[in-house]
């Protein structure tokens, strides 16, 4: 009979204690947080910890004052809890020197890496902080994304500042319903291909409240995206907010349902653009620009299909279809006297652009704002500074 009570009674409990949250600190796994010792190992063991772990949910913690260095991480799932959550209060910082950086295999691309996870939030007060001053002078073709979140869903990123990483900030490839939210994202305005963040082959999106400056696109957003909603961005310095580079090499490229409003570009080369390369495929529809205020952009609106970036690039019937997109109360002042540039294939033209209510002048004394319109259909609504005629 006292077996049996002592049973019932380990039954009743045995749920509280599966899902008690479980919480691993990084320390605790070997990691010393001094900025000189490689932390790598210690790392991927309180990963494994953390992942293994039998409780509902579980916190990989990385404390606060500390500055973790380590080398190229692959943080893998599937894990066992229904939520990883990854709680960065401290510094994460990598080699100085290229030559130095570890990786695991011959591929590069990525620093720091989470992949096939269901149910993954990071965030905190901390940084993520490549020390990607010598990469930005090299001519490697393959250099690291700074955090890149793979083949995963129910993805939550929030609170984090990104500093001076090799190439992009954020990378999303392969992600399924992600939030993120109140990043600071900053590198100088001539690092190369350093954008904020990258959103391929993704859907159901939703970014905002971000403060992004870099020397590339604040947002990008690349083929197989779609249902992206981004909202109260702060962009500048950096190339703005793209839909694109699209079709490159031919390829075919998809992006649908794209919405992007509440935006300032601060001295940005471009504003609201979409990128498209000659000879691709694919199409990029259903997409959205409003409430946008540009001080002293460089090309506020910009529809670009023969987009052609450090290459030899020759003429293609072929092109990616660019329909169904809107500037809508688009405000503020253009550095370029083309505040409005909407340049289509012949082949294969732009069809439903509408401009709706926009006013943009020249940030030049004694100059006026003017566009450049070619094979584009649409319609113009409201007041339209400069003028522009959609046939």
């Amino acid at each position: 009979m006292i077996i049996f009570f002592k049973l019932v009674i380990v039954l009743l409990f045995l749920p509280l204690v599966l899902t008690q949250a479980v919480i691993n600190d990084v320390r605790s796994h070997g990691a010393i947080g001094d900025g000189v010792k490689d932390d790598t190992r210690s790392l991927l063991k309180a990963w494994e910890a953390t992942c293994k772990s039998s409780s509902s949910s579980a916190t990989l913690h990385f404390p606060p004052n500390l500055i973790f260095l380590t080398h190229p991480l692959l943080f893998k799932g599937p894990c066992k809890p229904q939520v990883i959550r990854v709680e960065i209060n401290s510094t994460i910082t990598a080699p100085s020197e290229p030559k130095n950086w570890r990786f695991g295999s011959k591929n590069c691309d990525s620093w720091i890496q989470f992949s096939h996870l269901d149910g993954l939030d990071i965030s905190g007060s901390g940084t993520i902080s490549g020390r990607g001053q010598k990469w930005w002078n090299m001519k490697a073709k393959h250099k690291p994304a700074a955090l890149r979140i793979t083949n995963s869903k129910n993805v939550r990123l929030s609170g984090l500042r990104f500093k001076d990483n090799p190439r992009m900030h954020v990378v999303l490839d392969g992600v399924k319903s992600a939030y993120i939210s109140d990043l600071k994202i900053e590198a100088p305005s001539h690092s190369p291909n350093t954008d904020g963040i990258h959103i391929g082959e993704s859907s159901d999106v939703h970014i905002q409240h971000c403060n992004i400056g870099t020397g590339d696109d604040c947002i990008s957003i690349g083929g197989g995206s779609k249902l992206l909603r981004i909202n109260n961005i702060i962009c500048g310095p950096g190339h703005g907010i793209s839909i694109g580079s699209l079709g490159k090499h031919g390829d075919n490229d998809e992006v649908e349902d794209i919405e992007i409003k509440d935006v300032v570009f601060i001295n940005t080369t471009n504003g609201a653009r979409i990128k498209t390369w000659q000879g691709g495929k694919g199409y990029a529809r259903n997409i959205r620009f409003e409430h946008i205020l540009s001080q002293e952009s460089d090309n506020p609106i910009n529809i670009d299909q023969f987009y052609c970036d450090h290459e030899k690039c020759v003429d293609h019937s072929s092109a990616v279809k660019v329909s169904m997109v809107t500037f809508r109360d688009v405000r503020g002042t253009s550095r370029k006297e083309t505040a409005v540039k909407i340049d289509c294939s012949k082949t294969v033209p732009c069809e439903d652009i509408v401009l709706d209510n926009v006013h943009l002048r020249s940030s030049r004394n004694k100059k006026r704002a003017s566009s450049y319109c070619s094979n584009a259909k649409g319609e113009v609504r409201g007041e339209v500074i400069p003028r522009i005629t959609l046939k």
